[in-house]
């Protein structure tokens, strides 16, 4: 009986995905904090990154590889994906059974105001902690319920409009409630250290393409450099000019395939000088030249 009700319960969440799916990966809704997302075919392990989100799966499996890790998710479980971290990603998922999810994107300001609301006093053992960035949790009937309320109410774009905003809100308000809200909570310890790395890569995400140094990093994080590198690389498993380099390679992939540009203006617009440096170390990432890329062709999930 309990396994009817999951299987149900997982159908639900497919048909209101599919609504909204309209052609392959990631694909905007009338909310800008959420996407959903669908994929027909396998695809091989691949570098890949998320912005800091709940992605919750209600058909197909993901394996992720960050460092040392394995992380496997599917469906009836979400990735608590806290910081924006480059991983290696193998999708499952055939014609027959694509891969439907749903990506809810982590708003550090509201989720600052929801830990506020629930009146939780800081959690000295979260503020010293550095937690692992990105976590599966199981989908338990709370959060199932809650994000098919959000995606109802996308079916309807009045709904949408009134009601959006605290579906996604009840969403990060249960992940809250939920097994992985260490993390989350970490996030917003303002204190911590995690919450220091996080505020440093975001500003390190918005100004990737610009020449960044680990002083002014560590400076944005209000550590000195020894320890910004320190906990910078235990978040991320990568030192911070590393991460720096995989995120514009990472970007330039964005722009190659999705907006068909040209090797030389990708190679400015992600901040490198030399456009032979460029392809060098984009075939190292990828194991293809840029000139290589298909544009227009949409990129896996």
């Amino acid at each position: 009986m309990h396994l009817t009700r999951h299987v149900d319960a997982n159908a639900t969440l497919c048909t209101l995905i599919r609504s909204l799916a309209t052609r392959p990966g990631f694909v905007p809704t009338a909310l800008p904090e959420v996407q959903v997302l669908t994929w027909d075919h396998y695809v091989a392990s691949s570098p890949q990154i998320y912005e800091p989100s709940l992605i919750i799966l209600a058909q197909g499996s993901k394996l992720a590889r960050l460092g040392p890790r394995t992380l496997e998710y599917g469906a009836g479980h979400y990735l608590v994906q806290a910081l924006s971290v480059p991983f290696m990603c193998e999708t499952f998922a055939t014609r027959e059974a694509p891969l439907l999810g749903v990506a809810v994107a982590i708003d550090r300001a509201m989720l600052g105001e929801l830990v506020q609301s629930m009146n939780l006093a800081p959690d000295p053992a979260v503020q010293v902690q550095t937690p692992q960035s990105m976590s599966s949790a199981a989908l338990d009937s709370a959060m199932r319920a809650s994000v098919e309320r959000l995606l109802d109410c996308l079916q309807d774009p009045l709904d949408a409009k009134v009601l959006g905003a605290a579906r996604v809100r009840e969403v990060l308000y249960t992940a809250l409630r939920g097994p992985q809200a260490g993390v989350l909570r970490a996030l917003v310890e303002q204190q911590g250290h995690f919450a220091r790395i996080g505020a440093a890569m975001a500003y390190l995400r918005a100004h990737y393409a610009e020449p960044l140094g680990v002083d002014e990093l560590a400076g944005r994080a209000n550590m000195s450099v020894s320890t910004f590198h320190e906990h910078f690389k235990r978040a991320t498993d990568l030192a911070p000019m590393q991460y720096l380099k995989r995120l514009r390679l990472l970007k330039a992939q964005q722009m190659l395939i999705g907006e068909g540009l040209g090797v030389a203006q990708v190679a400015h617009r992600v901040g490198y000088q030399s456009t032979s440096q460029f392809s060098r170390e984009y075939k190292r990432e990828f194991q293809r030249s840029p000139g290589e890329e298909q544009p227009y062709q949409s990129l896996p999930v």
